[in-house]
């Protein structure tokens, strides 16, 4: 028994198993923030990824306008973005951006995150997105116009959808950039249907980043 000012309050061998559980325990806290701090600071970065969850066209047309193709359309696209890494967020330096093309020649483009806008570590945003007009011109010329005549006569129309921007990590000073395509195959509804024409998920393609940190 170990003796404490005349009295006795514990057992050596004890005493000593914690010291070591301690001094264990202590050891394993400093590596796991030394690896956490490496992984923050140094470590490799899981880029964002971005889906097309849903999207629909309602209308796709061909209008007349005096000097110019033009389009008439109703489309609507629910697109996730999704920050991968568990312990850092990520803050937009410039709005996120999504432009819609056919054969090439795009023909809308709208906004979907303003700058300074902020996605959480392990979070998903899904934006809803509607765009439509009576007649946008658009320079499809003769060859596009053919294109459009020969997916028409199908009643599915392949249009690609691009998204851009520019963000932060938190904790990190670079700003890398969002590039990502999203082809899309979507059905136009035959006239007097009722049948809900079924989507599926689309992975948007990311451009790699020459920057490691990004």
């Amino acid at each position: 028994m170990c003796g404490c000012g005349g009295r006795v309050c514990c057992d050596c061998e004890d005493f000593t198993d914690c010291l070591i559980l301690l001094g264990v325990v202590a050891a394993l806290v400093v590596v796991a923030g030394v690896v956490i701090v490496a992984v923050i600071f140094g470590g490799p970065l899981r880029h964002v990824r971005i889906t097309v969850e849903d999207a629909s066209l309602t209308r796709f047309a061909l209008v007349n306008a005096t000097t110019t193709t033009a389009l008439a359309y109703n489309l609507t696209v629910a697109l996730a973005v999704r920050n991968p890494n568990w312990a850092i967020a990520i803050k937009h330096n410039k709005p996120l951006e999504a432009a819609y093309s056919f054969d090439g020649q795009q023909f809308e483009r709208v906004q979907v995150a303003d700058a300074g806008d902020k996605l959480g570590a392990r979070k998903t945003v899904v934006y809803h997105l509607a765009s439509g007009s009576e007649g946008r011109p658009v320079g499809l010329g003769n060859a596009g116009e053919a294109e459009f005549r020969k997916e028409n006569a199908t009643g599915v129309f392949e249009l690609e959808l691009a998204v851009t921007g520019k963000f932060k990590y938190t904790l990190r000073k670079t700003k890398c950039k969002i590039e990502a395509t999203c082809p899309l195959k979507l059905q136009l509804p035959a006239p007097g249907a009722t049948a809900v024409v079924v989507f599926q998920k689309v992975d948007c393609e990311l451009a790699k980043s020459d920057d490691k940190y990004c």
